[in-house]
């Protein structure tokens, strides 16, 4: 056994600027109905042919008036058409006035909309004669041609996520596709005998030492919410062979290899060696908690040139759920050349203590309480997953730090990367 002290584990900021500096973004570029494009990253900018509003428009039920008309209250004009949305109406002369209702055009020759709720008919059985009840300035309840978007401006930018305000917001521009980044393809799989699918074994059947693999579940459903196409290849027992097969096939046709499990360094920890002989690892062991042992390398392809990205996480379900948010998240969002932004983190009271120190930055998982502080979970074990349903986001404690009660400490919510 060798005696040669272990190099310091990589911090977490570090690891990911050595893993987002192996990235390069992915460059195929997909047209989606922009119907169908929730949750797709923008491969082009949006740029608008036209203005929004088209047409100076009404933003009331009202009527349409020359405001030099209009200058005190009481004064009465002549309603000489009536405009609803969609039709166009008349010029108007000097004392006349138009029922306009929302999202009309304006006429030629008005330049203020007095709302209904300020005028009233001089006799309900003439609806041609208004009474105004206060005066009207211009530009009043009138929303101008182009004072949301101008014609040429670029309303939407490239690596942009598209989410229902941003397709409301194409859609407006007439766009019924937009182009977007092709999906990252992603091969997943799971390493251990000892893993069980739910389903093919009951609970009161299951043998001694086993367990069912949850991580392939939510490893998928995150992978799916960040627009992946998943390939599930599903178990891989703990043998070498098996373990080089599964990289191999895996390489040839996706983007990035997902595993869980295997990536530590016991007797029957196959996938860092793995890789090792079918490409190389660049990233190997965080310091951070949950989540130290974790992997990132490249898988050489043999049907094709190039390589695939990998990613090895650990086992155990919370350090995997976490890893996978602070490193495979941001990985995935750089191969579709989205922008990110750092989390939130929001400073908040914690209504617990923690008096150890850690030589690991830790992740503890937390919830808000009625009070507006932070709750903790009472079993911060990695293997432990209802924390991480329990929770709604976690402190970030950094190396060395302990907490007392009524500290502010860093709290980062889920909704952050979850949305």
């Amino acid at each position: 056994m060798s005696t040669a002290p272990r190099a310091p584990l990589m911090s977490l900021d570090e690891a990911l600027k050595t893993l987002l500096a192996h990235i390069t973004p992915l460059v195929g570029v997909a047209s989606v109905s922009t119907l169908d494009a929730d949750g797709r990253i923008l491969a082009e900018d949006l740029v608008s042919a036209l203005q929004v509003p088209a047409f100076d428009n009404s933003s009331m039920d009202g009527y349409a008036v020359h405001s030099a008309d209009v200058q005190q209250a009481g004064v009465t004009l002549t309603v000489t058409q009536r405009i609803a949305a969609g039709h166009h109406g008349q010029p108007m002369l000097p004392g006349q006035a138009a029922r306009i209702f929302t999202g009309a055009p304006m006429p030629p020759g008005a330049d203020a909309v007095v709302m209904q709720e300020q005028a009233e008919l001089v006799s309900a059985d003439d609806p041609t004669r208004v009474r105004f009840l206060t005066r009207a300035e211009p530009g009043q309840w009138v929303r101008r041609s182009g004072e949301d978007i101008r014609l040429g401006d670029t309303v939407l930018k490239r690596g942009q996520k598209l989410g229902p305000a941003e397709l409301g917001l194409a859609a407006s521009l007439g766009l019924a596709h937009v182009p977007v980044v092709v999906r990252p393809k992603v091969a997943l799989f799971s390493t251990g005998d000892e893993l069980v699918m739910p389903g093919d074994v009951a609970p009161a059947d299951m043998p001694p030492g086993a367990i069912y693999n949850s991580n392939r579940f939510f490893l998928r459903a995150l992978l799916h919410r960040l627009g992946c196409e998943v390939s599930d290849l599903g178990i891989v027992p703990d043998r070498r062979e098996a373990t080089l097969a599964a990289l191999k096939t895996a390489a040839d046709h996706h983007d990035l290899i997902l595993t869980s499990g295997g990536v530590s360094v016991g007797e029957e920890d196959h996938v860092k060696p793995a890789v090792q002989s079918l490409g190389e690892l660049a990233l190997w062991q965080i310091a951070m908690k949950p989540g130290k042992p974790f992997a990132y390398g490249h898988v050489r392809r043999e049907s094709a040139a190039g390589v695939s990205h990998f990613v090895g996480l650990p086992g155990n379900p919370v350090s995997s759920f976490m890893t996978f948010l602070l490193l495979v998240r941001p990985l995935i969002l750089a191969l579709q050349g989205a922008v990110q932004a750092a989390p939130v983190c929001l400073q908040l009271p914690a209504h617990f203590a923690v008096p150890q120190a850690d030589k690991r930055r830790e992740f503890l998982r937390v919830r808000r309480n009625a009070q507006g502080g932070l709750d903790l979970f009472p079993n911060q074990s990695s293997g432990v997953l209802t924390s991480m349903v329990w929770g709604d986001g976690v402190v970030d404690k950094a190396a060395g730090q302990t907490i007392a009660h009524g500290d502010s400490v860093s709290f980062w919510p889920f909704s952050e990367c979850l949305s």
